[in-house]
């Protein structure tokens, strides 16, 4: 493992309890670079460079992008911190959950009214709207399971889940809310086997058999790659993630141009682009910031869109 890469691990664990900043990535305080968040999902990294390349268009900054945070919460920190000025990939069920520690909102409409209220008043920042998708938890099956199991819904699960291993996002299973601990007390059953796991390796892990079951996101393009099936949550447990990029309140007033430029992309991203995009770095191998660019260039950067 490199230097870098060291570092930013150590970043990562001690993020919530010491402040750190990475070290020589621009802040928010930078003049001539804004930083952005990304993760460490396919998604979030397109969304990052895709959130790059709409800064660079419109405004004479330029942009670096930190990828690999690993939680919501330590994305959070890096905005609070004064790392980044802007991020890219924030999911309103989530935010809701483990940032403002507020129980689950079912209603989209409502739940982005919370967010931008609550963010804007705790941390002075604004949640911009949607990009026009929602990417929600669902459970993933190989078809033969399905077949073999007759598995539609979740609550199909219930009759096999001491039979199933299944396989959850770490994030997820600790979680307040509409975490692990909550879906049992809606669905009324725990699985026998349930292993914590990075969620870029579920879909991998359930292809090659080494999971029955996996907590996927609704938007990944390796559900059409692996042709899994997505089970109904027929008791509707899961709560709306819509996705925004979330700037600091300082930097647009210091840059009042971002606004217009990153509300160019509210609606402009649907549930079917999305999985389109992280199929083509997913399936296709092609780097999530080659996708961004070529999905904002045949867009032409949504300059129609003019204010």
């Amino acid at each position: 493992m490199n230097k870098f890469k060291k570092i930013l691990l150590l970043c990562g664990s001690l993020f919530l309890f010491a402040g750190c900043s990475f070290p020589g990535l621009a802040s928010n305080t930078d003049e001539d670079t804004i930083a952005i968040t990304g993760g460490i999902t396919t998604e979030s990294q397109i969304l990052g460079s895709v959130v790059s390349g709409m800064v660079e268009h419109y405004t004479d900054k330029q942009t670096t992008i930190i990828n690999n945070l690993g939680t919501t919460n330590i994305n959070h920190q890096a905005m609070l911190n004064g790392d980044a000025g802007i991020s890219s990939t924030r999911y309103t069920g989530t935010d809701i959950a483990s940032t403002l520690l507020l129980p689950p909102v079912l209603d989209p409409d409502e739940a982005m009214k919370v967010v931008q209220k609550e963010f804007k008043e705790r941390y002075n920042q604004v949640w911009l709207p949607s990009y026009g998708f929602d990417n929600t938890y669902v459970f993933l099956v190989r078809k033969d399971t399905a077949e073999k199991y007759n598995l539609k819904t979740v609550s199909d699960l219930e009759a096999v889940a001491d039979e199933l291993v299944v396989g959850a996002d770490r994030a997820w299973m600790t979680r307040e809310g509409d975490g692990y601990d909550g879906f049992t007390e809606k669905y009324g059953f725990k699985f026998g086997s349930i292993l914590p796991m990075q969620i870029g390796l579920v879909y991998d892990a359930v292809d090659a058999h080494r999971m029955d079951v996996v907590l996927g996101y609704s938007t990944d393009g390796r559900i059409a790659s692996y042709d899994l099936v997505m089970l109904e949550d027929d008791k509707q447990f899961f709560p709306p993630y819509d996705a925004s990029p979330v700037v600091n309140q300082e930097l647009l007033d210091e840059v009042p141009e971002l606004e217009d430029a990153l509300n160019r992309l509210a609606g402009k991203i649907d549930t079917e682009t999305m999985q389109k995009l992280n199929y083509e770095s997913d399936n296709d191998l092609i780097e999530p910031s080659i996708v961004a660019e070529q999905f904002l260039e045949q867009h032409n950067y949504f300059e129609e869109d003019a204010k």
